[in-house]
C-alpha cells in the first residue's frame, strides 16, 4: 500500500491496534507526524506539556484500556525526556508505542551538531525499552512499526521506541504489509507441572500469591482460589485480579505480622507472576514456604527472589487452569483464619491512618467499581491507596511500579481520556505534582472528568518522616507550596478544600460525578495527622 507520507501511514497503524488518542509534544522532527493524527477524525492528539508525561499518559491508556498506548516525541532533549517514562513501561510491563524524531538521515550519526541531534539516542532508546529501532528507508516504516507493536504487546509487554528521521516522515510511503511473526507462549515442563499438581492437591493450608502477571488469568485465578479456599495474597500489581470485596481476597498485606504468620503457617504456596519487589518484601526479608510453586512468563524471574520448588514457566491461565483440575479444598478452619486476616488487616491499617480513613471511605463510596485510581508516589497512596482502597479490576489500578515521582496526573489523564465516559482519580502529593506542574493546563485543556486530589503537607512528606525519625535535621524536603485555590482558579479549574474528616463524602463525592476536572486540596496540616508517621519500607543503615 502506498501512503503520502509518514503521518499517514502512523495513523493508519494506530488505528489498526484500537489506539484513539495520542499524547505528544509537536517539534519540527514530527510535525508531519503530529499533523497527520490530528487531522484524522478518528484519532485525537493530546498536546502535553512534557515529554515524560507524554509516555505517562500513554502507558497508563494502555493499562485502563487492557491494550496499547502511543507516545509522540520529538529527538534529543524530547527523547530523552521521555526516558524516565519509558523505565516506568519497562517496569510495569506496560505496552507503549514511542516514536520519537531523529535528524535527517543524511546527518544521522554524523555528530555535526545538527539541531536536536544527541550522541546514540538509539543506544538511550534501547537501555529503557523492551524493543528499539531506527527506520532508515520510507520501504521498511510500515514494518517496523508492526514490529514495535507486536513486541509491546507480547507478553511480558514492555515499551517499544521508534526513531524516525524526519525527512523520511515527509516521504511517501510503501509499505508491503508483512505482518510481524507470532510468538507461542512457553509451556512448562511436565514433570514439574505434574509434581506441582500433586503437591497442591495435597494442601491442607494453600495459599496464593498474584503479580502482575495474574491480570490476565483472572477468570482461572478465581476458579483456583475458590476450589481451594486459599487465602489470596497480592503484589500492588495484582490488586485487582481478583475482586477485593471477596471474601479469600487479604490483598496487599504479606509484609503485615498477620500475613507474615499466615506465610509461615502455610504448606504450600502458589505465586503468579510476581517479582517479589523488595518494597514489598521487607527488602527481601519475607520468609516464604519452602513448598513453592511458581508461574511466571519470564523465566529468569523463577527462582531469583525466592527459591521454587516447582518452577513452571508458563503462561498464567494455561498453569492455573491445569493446577485447578486436582485441587481440593482447605481445611475448613484454614480458610476461616483468612477470612479473619483479612479483616484484621484492613481493621488496622484503617485505624491507623487517622482522619484519612474518612478519604478512602469516601472515594470507595463514590467510585463506580472498576474505576481508575492513577497514584503518584506519595504518603497517602504508599499507606492506604495502595492496599486498603478496594480494587477491583486490575485496569484500575494505574500506579508508578517503578517507584518514580510526579508520574500520577500524567498516568491519570491518559486513563481519563481513556475511559472518558467514567471518572477517573488521581492521588498525588505537593511535592510529586510540582514536578510536572505544567500539566495542569493539559487539565484545564483537555477536560476529563478526573478529580485529582493533591495531599498538601507543604514538601516530601515521606521523606520528612524518615529525616525526623532517623536523623538530627531535615534536608531538602520542606518546600514552597502554592496557594491551589488560587492555582486552579489561574487554570480554569474547578476547587475544593478538604480540612475536615467530615467534608470528605460531600466534596468528593460531587467532584467525581461532575462531567469534567475537579482539584481537590487536602489541607493535611488541617486535616490532623496519622496516628503514626508514614514512613517507607526501606533499610537505613545508620538508623
Amino acid at each position: 500500500m502506498r501512503y503520502h507520507h509518514g503521518g499517514e501511514l502512523l495513523a493508519a497503524h494506530l488505528k489498526s491496534l484500537g489506539i484513539e488518542v495520542v499524547f505528544g509534544i509537536v517539534s519540527v522532527h514530527n510535525l508531519p507526524l503530529v499533523e497527520a493524527v490530528e487531522a484524522d477524525p478518528g484519532l485525537r492528539f493530546v498536546p502535553v506539556r512534557h515529554e515524560a508525561s507524554a509516555v505517562n499518559a500513554a502507558d497508563a491508556y494502555g493499562r485502563a484500556r487492557g491494550s496499547i498506548g502511543c507516545a509522540l516525541t520529538s529527538t534529543g532533549t524530547g527523547a530523552g525526556n521521555a526516558a524516565g517514562s519509558l523505565i516506568e513501561a519497562l517496569s510495569s510491563g506496560t505496552a507503549v508505542l514511542h516514536i520519537t524524531g531523529q535528524v535527517e538521515s543524511e546527518f544521522l550519526g554524523s555528530g555535526r551538531g545538527f539541531i536536536h541531534e544527541t550522541k546514540d539516542q538509539l543506544g538511550m532508546l534501547a537501555a529503557v525499552s523492551k524493543y528499539a529501532a531506527t527506520i532508515t528507508s520510507a520501504r521498511e516504516a510500515g514494518r517496523i512499526l508492526r514490529e514495535a507493536s507486536a513486541a509491546a504487546l507480547t507478553a511480558p509487554g514492555g515499551p517499544a521506541s521508534v526513531e524516525w528521521p524526519i525527512d523520511l516522515q515527509y516521504a511517501a510511503q510503501e509499505d508491503a504489509g508483512e505482518s510481524a511473526p507470532a510468538t507461542r507462549a512457553p509451556v512448562p515442563d511436565p514433570v514439574q507441572l505434574a509434581a506441582a499438581r500433586e503437591l497442591l492437591a495435597s494442601a491442607r493450608r494453600p495459599l496464593i500469591w498474584a503479580g502482575g502477571g495474574a491480570n490476565t488469568a483472572r477468570g482461572q485465578l478465581l476458579t483456583l482460589l475458590e476450589a481451594t479456599g486459599a487465602g489470596l495474597l497480592t503484589s500492588n500489581s495484582g490488586r485487582g485480579s481478583v475482586p477485593e470485596d471477596h471474601e479469600l481476597v487479604i490483598g496487599n498485606f504479606a509484609t503485615t505480622a498477620p500475613g507474615r504468620a499466615l506465610l509461615q503457617d502455610a504448606d504450600v504456596l502458589v505465586t503468579v507472576g510476581t517479582h517479589f519487589r523488595s518494597n514489598e518484601t521487607a527488602d527481601y526479608g519475607l520468609q516464604l514456604p519452602e513448598a513453592h510453586i511458581q508461574i511466571d512468563l519470564d523465566a529468569a524471574a523463577l527462582g531469583r527472589v525466592h527459591p521454587a520448588r516447582h518452577a513452571l514457566h508458563g503462561d498464567a491461565g494455561a498453569v492455573l487452569a491445569q493446577l485447578a483440575e486436582t485441587a481440593v479444598r482447605a481445611d475448613a478452619d484454614w480458610t476461616a483464619r483468612i477470612r479473619d486476616v483479612r479483616g484484621q488487616v484492613r481493621a488496622a491499617l484503617r485505624d491507623t491512618i487517622g482522619p484519612q480513613a474518612a478519604i478512602c471511605d469516601a472515594l470507595a463510596t463514590a467510585l463506580p467499581r472498576g474505576a481508575v485510581v492513577a497514584r503518584d508516589v506519595t504518603i497517602a497512596s504508599s499507606s492506604w491507596g495502595n492496599r486498603l482502597l478496594p480494587m477491583h479490576d486490575p485496569r484500575g489500578n494505574v500506579f508508578p511500579r517503578g517507584g518514580g515521582i510526579g508520574q500520577g496526573l500524567g498516568m491519570g489523564i491518559g486513563a481519563a481520556l481513556a475511559r472518558p465516559d467514567e471518572p477517573t482519580v488521581v492521588i498525588a502529593g505537593d511535592g510529586g505534582l510540582a514536578v510536572h506542574l505544567g500539566e495542569l493546563l493539559t487539565l484545564a485543556q483537555e477536560r476529563p472528568r478526573l478529580t485529582l486530589l493533591v495531599f498538601n503537607d507543604g514538601g516530601y512528606g515521606v521523606l520528612r518522616n524518615m529525616q525526623d525519625k532517623y536523623s538530627e535535621r531535615r534536608s531538602g524536603v520542606d518546600l514552597f507550596t502554592p496557594d491551589f485555590a488560587r492555582l486552579a482558579a489561574a487554570c480554569g479549574l474547578p476547587y475544593a478544600r478538604i480540612a475536615d474528616a467530615s467534608e470528605a463524602t460531600e466534596l468528593i463525592s460531587a467532584a467525581v460525578r461532575s462531567a469534567g476536572p475537579t482539584l481537590v486540596e487536602v489541607d493535611l496540616v488541617a486535616l490532623g495527622p496519622m496516628k503514626a508517621p508514614f514512613t517507607p519500607p526501606v533499610k537505613i543503615p545508620t538508623a
